[in-house]
C-alpha cells in the first residue's frame, strides 16, 4: 500500500483538448518535475482515437516506470494494460470492474462525502479521489465538498485519498493537513507555462506534508 501511496503523491490527471503531440511533451515536462502518476481522461473521444492515445501515453510513462490511470473506461484500460483504473459514482459498479480487470490493476473511485467513501472502500478500491476540493472549470458539474469534509472522509477510510478539483500551488498548503496522501493536477500543470517547473513546486509542497 505505501507504494501506491508514494504512487499518488503528484498525480497528473491530462486535459483531453491538448493535440497528443503537445499532450506527450507535458507529461514529459511533468514527469521531470516530479509527478508520480497519470490519468489520461477523455470524456468525448471516440474508443479507437482514445486507444491510440492510450498507448502512446502508456509507452512514455512506461519508459519512467510511472503508472497510467485510464478515467471510466475499462475496456480502453485492459486493452493497453495500463496499471490502473479510475471510475466515478455514475459508472459502472467498482463490484463489476473487479470481476473485469486483474487483481494487479488498481482501482480508484471518485467520492464526495463519508458515505461514498466508506462504500468504495467496503467493496475493494484501492484508493479514493476527493472532491471537488476547490471550484474547477475543468469539470463544470462537479459539486464542492463543504467545509472540513475533505479531513472527516480521509480520516473515515484506512485506504489512500487523493485531492481533486482545482487544486493550484496556491491553495494546496491549506489541504496539507488533511490526511490527503496525494494530489490530482489538472489545470495547474497542463496548462503552465512550465510545466516541470509546476510540478516541482506541487512536489515540494507535498513531500512538506509528508514529511509533517
Amino acid at each position: 500500500m505505501s507504494m501506491l501511496r508514494d504512487n499518488l503523491s503528484l498525480y497528473l490527471v491530462t486535459e483531453e483538448s491538448i493535440p497528443l503531440g503537445k499532450l506527450e511533451q507535458i507529461i514529459e515536462e511533468a514527469i521531470l518535475g516530479g509527478v508520480t502518476a497519470v490519468q489520461l481522461r477523455e470524456k468525448t473521444a471516440d474508443g479507437k482515437v482514445f486507444y491510440e492515445k492510450a498507448l502512446k501515453i502508456k509507452q512514455l510513462l512506461a519508459a519512467y516506470s510511472i503508472p497510467l490511470f485510464i478515467n471510466d473506461r475499462v475496456d480502453i484500460a485492459l486493452a493497453v494494460e495500463a496499471e490502473g483504473i479510475h471510475i466515478g459514482q455514475s459508472d459502472i459498479p467498482l463490484s463489476v470492474v473487479k470481476k473485469l480487470v486483474p487483481v494487479s490493476m488498481k482501482i480508484g473511485v471518485s467520492v464526495k462525502n463519508v458515505q461514498q467513501a466508506l462504500i468504495a472502500e467496503a467493496e475493494g478500491a484501492d484508493y479514493i479521489g476527493v472532491g471537488s476540493v476547490f471550484p474547477t472549470v475543468t469539470k463544470k458539474d462537479a459539486s464542492m465538498l463543504q467545509h472540513g469534509a475533505l479531513k472527516m472522509i480521509c480520516q473515515a477510510v484506512a485506504i489512500p485519498a487523493v485531492a481533486i478539483g482545482g487544486v493550484t500551488s496556491a491553495n494546496l498548503p491549506q489541504i496539507l493537513d488533511s490526511g490527503i496522501c496525494g494530489a490530482a493536477i489538472v489545470s495547474a500543470i497542463m496548462k503552465a507555462d512550465d510545466p516541470r517547473e509546476a510540478a516541482e513546486i506541487l512536489k515540494k509542497q507535498m513531500m512538506t506534508a509528508i514529511v509533517l
